[in-house]
């Protein structure tokens, strides 16, 4: 578990050599909380997302779900038992522009549970559009790591189970780098069984 850590803090590290220039605009302020359905290839996803839980986090990831940035994204990194990660858009030009524009960190303000939805980073301050979904109670490992930790942003309410049907064949075999460079086109030539969001829609919000 040790090694899945240290894997997933330098995540990102492909994601520093990404063009500069043309940043979006800082991200508008969320819903206090919001749903979220998210299809995929083997089912459908409800997320509940709470801005009280990152608030920085939060509202990026409701932009990029109003944008339609998770639209045909694949599930490129799958370590059973800890991680799925994805938020790598199948449009290299849109990689490069939110890979431009990171946030803000936000404090850990609920565990790494089981179901978490929560943003990858390399670093302090690196968050931009990958995710990974927590497949085990991952707290004790990730909720403090290197100092500051990897906050939640919203948890699975139903369809837990699909998470666990993502086909996970591949490992970490993808390689990042080249999904920056060439997008879908490199996953399905290399990589033609991953899984995939469908669409990502926000369905209600409070207020």
């Amino acid at each position: 578990m040790i090694r899945n850590s240290l894997l997933l803090l330098t995540v990102l590290s492909a994601g520093a050599c990404a063009p500069k220039g043309g940043s979006p605009s800082p991200d508008p302020a969320a819903p206090d909380s919001f749903d979220v359905a998210m299809e995929t290839t083997v089912g459908t996803i409800t997320l509940r997302s709470r801005r009280a839980w990152a608030p920085n986090g939060v509202d990026r990831f409701h932009r990029l779900v109003s944008e339609g940035f998770y639209d045909d994204v694949r599930f490129f990194r799958v370590v059973p038992g800890f991680i799925i990660q994805f938020g790598l858009s199948g449009d290299p030009k849109a990689t490069a522009k939110w890979e431009a524009a990171p946030i803000v960190d936000d404090s850990v303000r609920t565990t790494n549970r089981h179901g978490t939805l929560v943003f990858a980073r390399a670093g302090q301050n690196t968050r931009t559009s990958q995710l990974f979904f927590n497949l085990a109670d991952n707290g004790m490992m990730l909720d403090a790591a290197d100092g500051f930790g990897f906050p939640p942003i919203a948890e699975i309410t139903s369809g837990i189970e699909v998470i666990n049907k993502i086909f996970a064949g591949y490992g970490e075999a993808p390689d990042q780098s080249q999904i920056m460079s060439r997008g879908n086109a490199y996953l399905k030539e290399a990589f033609p069984k991953l899984d995939a969001v469908l669409s990502a829609k926000v369905t209600a919000k409070w207020p």
